[in-house]
């Protein structure tokens, strides 16, 4: 409880859970850190796809670009319209489900948690390459840098949702303020420096081939949306008025998002940044306008935070989606219980352990990581728009034709972008994700299903009170010698029972004998009853004689006392058999 405490802090009194809420400022650092950091490797991903097609085809970056920007502006348009009417949070999963049906629902949901999982892996990837971009000696220990940072993260927010928005605020703000730095100087240095063409590449060999160049860099691009929606699922983490807070943070993070993505991309093409495995197009960008000076480590360092920080976006809405989900009986209850300090604490646990495996798998590669990425978020945005178009065409009201019209229109273009990307990044591992999500839909579904089978079982409306009781009662007592827990097991039958029997399982004939002759000294009129092993099993015979006793007294009842031994120490278990602990699970099958 010690380490507990100095890890997470003291608990916090449920009393104080409103206090414990987030300001919009606090909020747009906790909820916008994914979307704004995906700048850092938006124009990256865009330009590596892209350069495929030559020099000419390096051009296309700022389109693309303000075609993503206009589809951000279009989707945030569409959420803010969620926040309004959905302000008790849940965002797609909620919208999906209520307006669409469970199936719908369920598949925003899994696509969502999914995402979360890979937003972590991908955006702790991508700020450790932003070091390793800087200090290149790093480079071969990437993937114990990713899974600190993601130990980091994962101790920060058990602290709390106020504590963790706290800390993470002032390195998100840092990276706005330089980047917007950043912005400002290419532009005043664009005045004395000329434009420099990409230089020659190799030019595409096929005329349709230019088409799914284009294609693959607007869905490489896209991952810069993903995140967009962490606002209206955690409309509950914000102060009152909830909704209110929660939607002005949402047009301050489309808002910066747009100026950031379009000024890095224009800036980039400007000066003729080319993509390198070895040097972000970011870092290539800094070292371009400030050298390697201290702004420029400055901008490296802040974008490396951000970049491992974004996961802190995954960190708020992970846990707050399952525990939803768990609370309608599609994912384990104890998902939906809330920790010392007012947080999921077991969501939290699986998100980090579940990135850190990916992480591991795919050795910290970001490039690799691209690709899984954007599937889950786009799934989610199209099933959570066009549920809320059957909401205002369901609920109608002042301004329906209106609103139900943005949320088409949203619908509509995340459809198409979501095709675009599984087509294009599907032989590049988005396959694995579009097999994910119906794994994982399927995998709720049972779980709702063992829920509902359980509840039905539990029922009182099955129940019969006042009917016959039990004509009998045998306690039947496992033992494997005599010492201590054994006589208070007796004592415990003997006070619950007339009929009760001890059982030793015969396997080794000199035990047995001493066991025999301590047991009439010690037995306390409680007969032992010795049965036969050939093959040297304990559970088979124990089993049997237990089926004869149940066939014995068909109205009766059977209560089998299984005295175990707890030691002090957890590592003690390792140097004890654990007998009882076995038979405990052989008899609740």
């Amino acid at each position: 409880m010690s380490i507990k405490n100095i890890l997470i802090g003291q608990p916090i009194e449920t009393i104080r859970e409103k206090h414990e809420r987030l300001t919009k400022t606090m909020g747009l650092a906790v909820f916008s850190s994914d979307p704004l950091s995906s700048v850092a490797y938006g124009t990256e991903e865009i330009l590596f796809a892209l350069v495929v097609g030559g020099a000419a085809f390096l051009n296309y970056l700022v389109p693309i670009a303000v075609v993503i920007v206009v589809l951000a502006a279009i989707v945030a348009t569409s959420y803010y319209q969620t926040i309004q009417a959905y302000s008790s949070g849940g965002g797609a999963y909620i919208v999906a489900k209520d307006n669409l049906g469970d199936y719908p629902g369920l598949v925003a949901g899994a696509a969502l948690l999914i995402d979360y999982v890979l937003t972590v892996t991908v955006s702790v990837s991508a700020g450790i390459a932003a070091i390793t971009s800087a200090f290149p000696g790093m480079r071969n220990h990437t993937v114990l840098l990713c899974l600190s940072a993601i130990l980091f993260i994962s101790i920060m927010n058990l602290r709390g949702v106020k504590e963790s928005g706290r800390i993470f605020s002032f390195p998100v703000y840092i990276f706005i303020g330089s980047l917007l730095l950043l912005i400002g100087a290419s532009l005043t240095k664009s005045f004395s420096f000329p434009r420099l063409p990409y230089p020659e590449l190799h030019e595409p060999t096929s005329n349709i081939f230019p088409v799914f160049i284009i294609l693959k860099a607007f869905a490489s691009g896209c991952a810069t949306l993903t995140g967009i929606e962490a606002v209206s699922n955690g409309v509950r983490a914000f102060k009152a008025p909830e909704a209110k807070n929660a939607g002005v943070t949402l047009i301050w993070m489309a808002v910066l998002l747009g100026i950031l993505t379009i000024g890095i991309a224009y800036y980039a093409n400007y000066y003729s940044i080319l993509p390198n495995t070895d040097e972000t197009v970011l870092s290539q960008l800094a070292r371009t306008i400030f050298s390697k000076g201290i702004i420029y480590y400055t901008i490296q360092f802040a974008t490396a935070l951000i970049l491992i920080l974004a996961a802190n976006t995954s960190y708020a809405d992970f846990p707050r989606l399952s525990s939803i989900m768990a609370n309608d009986r599609y994912l384990p209850r104890q998902l939906s219980n809330r920790g010392d300090k007012l947080v999921f604490s077991n969501g939290i646990l699986i998100l980090g352990f579940l990135s850190a495996l990916l992480l591991v798998l795919f050795r910290g590669d970001t490039h690799s990581l691209i690709p899984l990425y954007a599937i889950g978020v786009f799934t989610a945005f199209t099933l959570s728009q066009a549920g809320m178009v059957r909401h205002w065409i369901k609920d109608g009201g002042k301004g329906w034709f209106k609103s139900a019209l943005i949320n088409g229109v949203g619908a509509a273009v995340t459809g198409i972008v979501l095709l675009i990307i599984a087509v294009e990044k599907f032989s590049h591992g988005a396959w694995m994700v579009l097999i994910a999500i119906p794994v994982l839909v399927f995998l709720t579904q049972k779980v709702h299903q063992h829920y509902l089978s359980v509840a039905e079982q539990l029922s009182m409306n099955q129940c019969v009170t006042g009917g016959k009781r039990y004509k009998h009662h045998s306690v039947i007592i496992p033992i494997s010698g005599i010492q201590q827990a054994v006589i208070g097991a007796v004592k415990y039958a003997k006070a619950i029972s007339d009929d009760v029997a001890a059982v030793y399982v015969y396997i080794d004939p000199v035990e047995t004998e001493k066991v025999r002759a301590r047991w009439d000294k010690h037995c306390m009129g409680v007969p032992l009853i010795v049965l036969h092993s050939p093959y040297r099993s304990v559970v088979e015979p124990l089993m049997d004689y237990i089926d004869g006793i149940r066939e014995r007294y068909e109205d009766g009842i059977i209560t089998v006392i299984l005295p175990e031994f707890v030691p002090q120490k957890w590592w003690h278990h390792l140097l004890h058999n654990q007998t009882a602990v076995f038979l405990k699970g052989v008899l609740l099958v």
